[in-house]
């Protein structure tokens, strides 16, 4: 089960448990996000794709960071002409991690519940 959206003008391939790096949004840390800018979705048997979006189908994410991305560093210069230029940029980020789909007002791909592993001795020894 998977949807194609649109934001910041890209597109992504989700499914749910995903995390991803956004263009910025106008959102806060532990808040929900619909994206209903979906182009296609797949729920495993069949594909429905959209002219251009698709209608009643909305991918659901929690915001989990805001933060500015690695700095890249931009160098211009013109050879024997004593030009230079320095200028840096640091991308500004939104970290979402996929929970859901909402198709035609039910969830569908819901993110399952993570086991966590016993942590007693007996137990190491066996996955060892």
């Amino acid at each position: 089960m998977y949807a194609v959206f649109e934001t910041g003008g890209k597109q992504y391939r989700v499914k749910a448990g995903d995390i991803l790096s956004v263009e910025r949004l106008k959102a806060e840390t532990g808040e929900r996000i619909e994206f209903d800018k979906v182009l296609a979705y797949s729920d495993g048997a069949s594909l429905s794709v959209g002219k251009p979006y698709l209608s009643g189908v909305k991918a659901v994410g929690k915001v989990l960071e805001n933060g500015k991305g690695r700095k890249l560093v931009i160098f211009k210069f013109k050879a024997k002409k004593d030009y230079r230029k320095k200028q840096g940029h640091r991308q500004l980020y939104t970290m979402i991690e996929i929970e859901s789909f909402i198709v035609n007002g039910q969830t569908a791909g819901k993110i399952k519940a993570k086991e966590t592993a016993p942590t007693t001795p007996e137990a190491e020894e066996e996955s060892a």
